[in-house]
């Protein structure tokens, strides 16, 4: 079983950056790939960013390209969300998910999820 902690959520300025992190218990965290979804209130979760175990490959989704930066610190069983120039539109609770499909987008991709973290960006 793996657990999943968020942290780093909060209020920030547009414009403003923020680094979430996911800490994952246990030791199988670098056979995971990793994801950060995100929901926005009345919205469906939505696949963020994704990478795989080794780092090799990223994913973003086209409104966080350049903006968001994914990574992962497999010694450390922590993966990070660095996200840069936030808009308010980014406003949503952030969760970290580990999984073993490449780019899955629905929740069924992903056995193991953090409780979230708010992220708020104001105008």
């Amino acid at each position: 079983q793996v657990q999943l902690v968020e942290s780093g959520g909060g209020l920030v300025q547009a414009g403003g950056s923020l680094r979430l992190a996911c800490a994952a218990s246990g030791r199988t965290f670098s056979t995971y790939i990793m994801a950060w979804f995100r929901q926005a209130p009345g919205k469906e979760r939505e696949l963020v960013s994704a990478i795989l175990y080794s780092a090799s490959a990223t994913y973003y989704v086209d409104s966080v390209k350049g903006r968001f930066t994914i990574s992962r610190d497999n010694a450390k069983n922590t993966g990070y969300l660095q996200m840069n120039n936030l808009k308010p539109e980014d406003t949503a609770v952030y969760y970290c998910a580990l999984g073993r499909t490449w780019v899955g987008r629905t929740q069924r991709d992903y056995p193991y999820w953090g409780q979230g973290t708010q992220v708020t960006v104001s105008s």
